[in-house]
């Protein structure tokens, strides 16, 4: 599946881009919420996110890149959103916040930093729809794809397999048709992309390109 980042697109033109995803044959469309405090950038808020919801007609996998998420779990469900998106990093209490998602009506995704091991989700990972692993440090569109991810990717789909769980693998940072074909090989399910989508000539035609993968 295909989830492209909002964080890559024009704001200059936001309707437009949405559209663009509307007509596409994208999956989902990502939204990062960034506060500066957990991560060095500040994205777009629910202001935004109104608009966005209200136009967009694809699931919204919403990625809170913020401290303290889960005093936003109820605006993200507000959104309609599909999915909502936690840091591992950011919750003390983390079964209590996947819980509390799932509650809500909306699917429960963790989300693990590059240095971040997949072993410290033993103990969520039967109770969770989807983990998030970034390969790129979280904060800016951009940046060069960590190499050591297709590792961590292999090492989640056997955790995955060997406990039974249905958890999907997404995959943000990075991602282009290269790197991408890595990730799917190596058992990642759901691909994030921004630069490579909107920074494409042909925007439709590459999301298509990424599906092919």
């Amino acid at each position: 599946m295909i989830a492209p980042s909002l964080l890559s697109a024009d704001f200059s033109n936001l309707a437009r881009d949405i559209d663009m995803i509307n007509r596409s044959e994208a999956d989902w469309l990502h939204l990062d919420v960034m506060d500066g405090v957990f991560v060095p950038n500040i994205s777009f808020g629910f202001p935004v996110l109104e608009h966005v919801a209200r136009l967009c007609t694809k699931p919204l996998d919403v990625h809170l890149m913020i401290v303290q998420p889960e005093k936003f779990i109820r605006e993200v469900k507000a959104l309609g959103a599909m999915m909502m998106n936690v840091h591992y990093e950011a919750c003390t209490h983390l079964n209590r916040v996947i819980y509390e998602i799932h509650e809500a009506g909306m699917k429960a995704g963790v989300t693990l930093n590059p240095s971040t091991p997949v072993s410290l989700l033993v103990d969520v990972i039967r109770d969770v729809d989807m983990v998030l692993l970034m390969t790129v440090n979280p904060g800016f569109g951009g940046q060069k794809f960590i190499e050591h991810s297709i590792d961590k990717v292999r090492e989640l789909r056997r955790l995955i397999d060997e406990t039974g769980s249905h958890a999907l693998i997404e995959v943000d940072g990075g991602v282009n048709m290269e790197t991408g074909r890595r990730l799917v090989d190596a058992g990642a399910d759901v691909l994030v992309a921004g630069s490579t989508v909107f920074k494409a000539a042909d925007q439709v035609a590459m999301i298509h390109q990424l599906k092919s993968l």
